[in-house]
């Protein structure tokens, strides 16, 4: 299975990128359309259909709304319309079977679950695509009238099945014309070597101790090697996440596009609200412009501040997945941020050392909570997290996984950041640099098991 997606994968970026270059400006468009769907469909064949009619749903809301600026009630039909058709589809594929099973698990009734795959991405692309209809809607911008190139926004591979979340403003400009420079070009194979390595040489490496311990099961493991895990967990899922990120930013700069940042080094935060505007920035960045705002945002009486925060945050953490675990994982951070705008923060700013290690903490603890959806695991290991079980068996761990967490933790911090910058313009340095990380992340890629980036979950 591996050995026939990296085939694919290195059969696919040189053709498709090759007829790219060489095709002129007014195609180009069509051609990232159809490589994308190709993409797409390798990986969800049977979900094409439902690709097709967001497209076409959300093209021609947009043309409707366009077309009657002026009749307010016609330009809000056209925006029902697209809403419900995206998060109807959305609430269908990723929720319906979490609200039969509590609904049967309240009132006793017997609805039965549905057999459903999640479509690759559907979380991502729905976003983005609400996010053009709503701005024409309000006339940020207006609407796409060239059907090819409105495809190519809603299905551009590099960014398409997990993000970031590139909203319509974000590249509208790019969509009808863009350069492609030579340092340009440059910029985004290191990118995307950069983010291949994060995932493959850390993230993967450093999660294999996860999987090792949910094998081996929480109620035989100590403490130590409990902290370990999460930690180990914690790096895995950043790793993951921000290597895909930079993959994508950096296969749109090879394309022409200028996607915007994902992730800033969310690990040397001093407070949950500094965590939230590094981490993920273009879902947090969604949901502040599209849902927190339109509450009413901070410009509000107290009480419905917080209860605009509740509503962002529930959303978030639903936004994740289907299941009460990221619904509660969500309200935490809720929790946090209500009680650092209500003057925590303040003595946070205050306070360095301790400031660092409150945030590490907790979000090494929402980290548990993000990753175990059964609550009686996760009861399990929170106990081996805080009822100290004695052992020895973390040393053995330890010795087999000390190197890689230097690493991970290492390039989780700008720590080597000035004197990449200092050395990145020696070409030969260059040349050794991302040669080698290229061909030692192919090579692991081939000789080892199947490993997905575990956002294609959400």
């Amino acid at each position: 299975m591996v050995f026939s997606s990296v085939l694919f994968l290195f059969r696919f970026f040189p053709v498709t990128f090759a007829v790219y270059y060489l095709t002129p400006a007014k195609f180009k468009n069509l051609v990232l359309l159809i490589a994308s769907l190709i993409f797409y469909s390798w990986g969800e064949a049977r979900y094409f259909p439902i690709m097709a009619a967001t497209i076409l749903v959300d093209y021609l809301a947009g043309l409707w709304i366009e077309r009657n600026r002026g009749k307010k009630r016609l330009c809000q039909l056209g925006l029902a319309v697209a809403m419900c058709f995206n998060l109807g589809t959305l609430f269908y594929f990723k929720y319906a079977n979490f609200f039969l099973s509590n609904i049967n698990g309240i009132f006793g009734t017997n609805f039965s679950a549905h057999q459903l795959t999640l479509p690759l991405g559907i979380s991502f692309y729905t976003f983005q695509i609400m996010s053009y209809v709503i701005d024409v809607y309000f006339e940020k911008v207006e609407a796409e009238r060239n059907f090819i190139n409105f495809g190519a926004y809603v299905v551009l591979f590099p960014q398409l099945i997990a993000g970031p979340i590139v909203k319509y403003t974000d590249v509208n400009k790019e969509l009808q014309s863009r350069t492609i420079t030579a340092q340009q070009m440059q910029e985004g194979v290191k990118l995307f070597i950069f983010g291949l390595a994060s995932k493959v040489l850390i993230a993967n490496n450093v999660g294999y101790l996860w999987t090792e311990l949910q094998e081996l099961g929480f109620a035989n493991i100590s403490t130590p090697l409990a902290w370990m895990g999460i930690v180990a967990y914690s790096f895995q899922i950043y790793f993951d996440f921000s290597g895909y990120s930079l993959m994508a930013i950096g296969l749109g700069k090879m394309l022409g596009f200028q996607f915007p940042k994902n992730f800033d080094f969310p690990y040397i935060s001093r407070s949950m609200t500094e965590f939230w505007r590094r981490w993920h920035m273009t879902l947090g960045s969604w949901f502040r412009e599209y849902l927190y705002i339109p509450l009413g945002g901070n410009r509000v009486s107290t009480p419905r501040l917080y209860f605009n925060l509740f509503v962002v945050w529930a959303a978030t953490g639903l936004w994740h997945g289907a299941s009460w675990n990221f619904v509660f994982w969500g309200l935490m951070f809720f929790v946090l941020l209500a009680i650092e705008k209500a003057g925590f923060k303040r003595f946070l700013d205050k306070h360095r050392i301790f400031s660092h290690c409150y945030v590490i903490i907790l979000l090494i603890f929402s980290w548990a909570l993000f990753a175990l959806s059964d609550f009686s695991v996760l009861t399990l290991f929170i106990s081996r997290l805080f009822a100290f079980a004695p052992g020895s068996d973390w040393q053995y761990y330890l010795r087999n996984y000390a190197v890689i967490f230097v690493i991970a933790a290492v390039f989780s911090t700008p720590l080597l950041k000035g004197l990449y910058q200092k050395w990145e313009k020696n070409p030969v340095f260059s040349m050794v640099l991302f040669g080698g990380l290229l061909l030692v992340c192919v090579a692991y890629m081939v000789d080892s098991s199947y490993s997905p980036f575990l956002y294609f979950n959400f």
